[in-house]
């Protein structure tokens, strides 16, 4: 397995020579079944909702990694094998987000289809990449917290379509636009309302580090108990210096997360208030997956609402009662 860089830099190596926009070998001629789309297949939904919002109907796009399912720890199983091994495209986020599926995504390159890192575009932008306070090389992998950062992701799987599936690239660039525009819609509600929070209260405490992208794009500041993967353990230690700082920043607000176990901030609230202050859970936050399949929370765009309206009414800030929802009606689909 790789374990020092991104599955992308691996790829890009097998492939240097190669002219397709995404690694491994130059795709066969487009092959489609009875009803006219071919498959694709994405590690993890917010990957997903890119793919089907720009492929529309010309493509069948399914997920592996679900609701309320941490990528970090996730191992393949068989069925999971011979959905990537069937698929046309794979589509996958990178920066070791997937560290446990690794060898599967090369096994998979290796047989000739299009394998796709979404983050390529940000690969090659070092100055946006965060890395781990302790100097390592681990990349924070959760760059679709931070809108403007994921907006990178769309151009790179619209090529990656439109090499394959070169009749209707028109409709991918087409599609994506618009999807862009509810994406920077959404970019601007996240700004606006985390701006609405008292400057002292901007302090983002969760279950691990996810939302560090976020955090920089917003200013919040983030605290969170395990570190950018969920292999990561916190400590005693670790707990009790946190527990001191929510208690000497009088932070009112921790939040659990829908993909990881809630023990440890619940430890938070019970450390703070035995220290005379008293802290709540402000609410269950989507981190490394999203929400239930065919929901609002179930899209990207939910998702990211849902956070940014919980996060600002339990931090003492102001958000539409609806959030984001309504606010898209406006915005070409």
């Amino acid at each position: 397995m790789i374990f020092d860089k991104p599955l992308y830099l691996f790829l890009a190596a097998c492939c240097t020579a190669l002219s397709m926009v995404g690694c491994g070998p130059q795709p066969a001629a487009l092959e489609t079944d009875e009803s006219g789309s071919y498959t694709v297949v994405c590690t993890v939904g917010m990957i997903t909702d890119i793919v089907r919002n720009v492929a529309g109907d010309y493509a069948q796009v399914s997920g592996i990694i679900g609701e309320g399912v941490d990528p970090h720890l996730y191992k393949p199983t068989r069925s999971d094998m011979v959905k990537l091994s069937g698929a046309d495209v794979v589509f996958y986020n990178g920066l070791l987000l997937e560290g446990k599926m690794t060898d599967v995504l090369v096994r998979v390159s290796g047989a000739g289809k299009p394998v796709q890192a979404v983050t390529e575009a940000i690969l090659e932008d070092t100055d946006y990449l965060l890395n781990k306070d302790d100097g390592s090389e681990y990349t924070d992998p959760h760059i679709w917290m931070d809108v403007r950062g994921w907006l990178q992701a769309v151009p790179v799987v619209v090529d990656t379509l439109s090499a394959f599936d070169p009749e209707h690239m028109e409709i991918y660039k087409h599609n994506a636009q618009q999807y862009i525009k509810q994406l920077e819609q959404l970019d601007r509600y996240a700004q606006q309302s985390i701006a609405s929070i008292p400057e002292m209260q901007r302090v983002l405490v969760t279950a691990h580090d996810a939302f560090q992208y976020l955090g920089r794009a917003t200013g919040l500041t983030v605290r969170g108990i395990q570190g950018v993967s969920t292999e990561s353990e916190a400590g005693v230690r670790d707990l009790e210096e946190l527990v001191n700082y929510i208690v000497e920043q009088q932070i009112p607000a921790v939040f659990v997360e829908t993909s990881v176990a809630d023990k440890n901030v619940r430890a938070l609230v019970e450390g703070a208030n035995a220290r005379g202050h008293t802290v709540v859970i402000g609410g269950s936050l989507f981190s490394d997956a999203m929400g239930a399949p065919g929901s609002y929370e179930g899209t990207y765009i939910g998702m990211i609402d849902h956070n940014i309206t919980t996060i600002t009414r339990a931090l003492g800030g102001v958000a539409p009662e609806a959030g984001m929802q309504g606010k898209l009606s406006g915005v070409a689909h």
